[in-house]
């Protein structure tokens, strides 16, 4: 039985670098995005999690890699091959990014629940009281420090997270020949009554897939987990691990909602819809279950957001990433107060999660920038160093990351015009 024990725990010790990054990735913003995108547009946007998934295994290939060869993380490349300003842009940049989605996801969460709770109780309970427990839940579990602790946590989560909505996909899953034609490149019409443009739903998709947080702290876990280019294998299968997981949970969400509230011609324009709508037409179990999957990647996604920010520090400073020094555990707590203020002020959780992800999409092109230049350099990459296919596919990936940032921002735009 022990070494049973043993052996399991080695086996999801070589995923949990995965589990902590699909953790990261899978938050209510992908999953409000995806919902979105299934509901106004059934399953004719699932190319668009396929590119994007794509994308993201290359580039978190392409960090790893460089943390393989030089032992370096990515903010430390920055600053120390590029400039120290860069390393500090990023910091900036992805904490402001956090910021909101911290208010957003937990924002989200909270009204999630909150509805959801109307099916249990009378009037059902008020979201704050929602906000308040899962924000402490997560400073509890930090308050310990190991980032053992946090990605065992995470993993958890992550199964319940999983189990949820693929459980949801048998249950209200569209036409297998409406999935098959989702995966060939195309852009709908413009639905009547849509808050938001397709190209608008595709540029939100890819901004919640395609993170840059995602790559810089991918570095760090690398770096932590000790591995060198003789662990590029079990880089490259770790990745492959999270990535496919992200295209399924994703492509689940979408299917959900592409069954049902497309189906029925209804669309998506706040969060606590994914419950009041689908309660009619998919029934209380197949609601319960999507709820607890919404709280679940809301939690899991707030582990990495509270971090984000001592993380980067002590990566930039090249200082052990000591979580329970009286600092760290002061701006975790603050941030994670972030998460009441959408309920406290009654703001539109949904509207800060796009502002969130207008950072990142802000961010992406010189994320993609960056590591093409250093992953170039003979005298840091050696042997390693990039071969003309791997220009040629970061050149592609910068292209379509000014281009979906430019969508990106746009639209922000005009919705703070509105």
């Amino acid at each position: 039985m022990g070494i049973n024990r043993e052996r399991a725990a080695k086996g999801l010790a070589l995923f949990l670098p995965g589990i902590f990054l699909l953790g990261f990735n899978i938050g209510t913003g992908s999953i409000t995005t995806m919902a979105k995108a299934g509901a106004d547009y059934g399953m004719s946007l699932l190319w668009t999690i396929v590119i994007s998934c794509v994308c993201t295994y290359v580039m978190i290939n392409i960090y790893s890699r460089y943390t393989l060869v030089t032992g370096e993380t990515a903010l430390q490349a920055f600053k120390r091959h590029i400039h120290p300003l860069v390393g500090i842009y990023f910091i900036i940049a992805l904490t402001l990014g956090v910021a909101g989605s911290v208010m957003g996801v937990m924002g989200i969460v909270a009204e999630i629940s909150s509805e959801w709770s109307k099916m249990i109780f009378d009037g059902g309970i008020a979201p704050i009281w929602f906000a308040a427990f899962f924000s402490a839940l997560v400073f509890l579990i930090f308050w310990n420090g190991k980032t053992r602790v946090f990605e065992r946590s995470l993993a958890v989560i992550v199964a319940v997270m999983a189990a949820c909505f693929l459980l949801n996909f048998f249950l209200l899953m569209p036409p297998p020949g409406e999935l098959v034609r989702g995966l060939i490149p195309s852009v709908p019409e413009v639905v009547p009554g849509a808050d938001k443009s397709p190209w608008l739903v595709i540029a939100g998709m890819v901004g919640t897939t395609v993170f840059s947080g995602l790559f810089i702290i991918r570095t760090t876990l690398v770096k932590e987990a000790g591995w060198t280019m003789a662990d590029a294998a079990v880089q490259r299968r770790d990745a492959l691990f999270a990535v496919v997981m992200m295209f399924v949970i994703s492509a689940a969400v979408m299917a959900a909602a592409a069954g049902t509230l497309h189906t029925e011609g209804l669309g998506l324009s706040r969060a606590s819809q994914m419950i009041s709508l689908l309660e009619p037409l998919a029934g209380s179990f197949a609601v319960s279950i999507f709820a607890v999957g919404i709280i679940a990647a809301g939690v899991s996604s707030q582990f990495p957001n509270v971090l984000m920010l001592p993380w980067l520090i002590c990566d930039y400073r090249e200082t052990e990433r000591e979580m329970t020094l009286p600092r760290y555990r002061i701006m975790v707590f603050l941030i994670s107060l972030l998460g009441l203020v959408v309920p406290l002020l009654g703001a539109r959780p949904v509207a800060i999660m796009v502002m969130s992800q207008a950072f990142g999409a802000i961010i992406l092109p010189l994320t993609v920038g960056c590591i093409f230049y250093l992953t170039n350099r003979r005298e840091l990459m050696g042997e390693h160093r990039n071969t003309l296919l791997a220009n040629i596919v970061l050149t592609l990936i910068m292209a379509f990351a000014l281009f979906m940032s430019w969508l990106a921002i746009k639209g922000l735009l005009l919705a703070l015009a509105g």
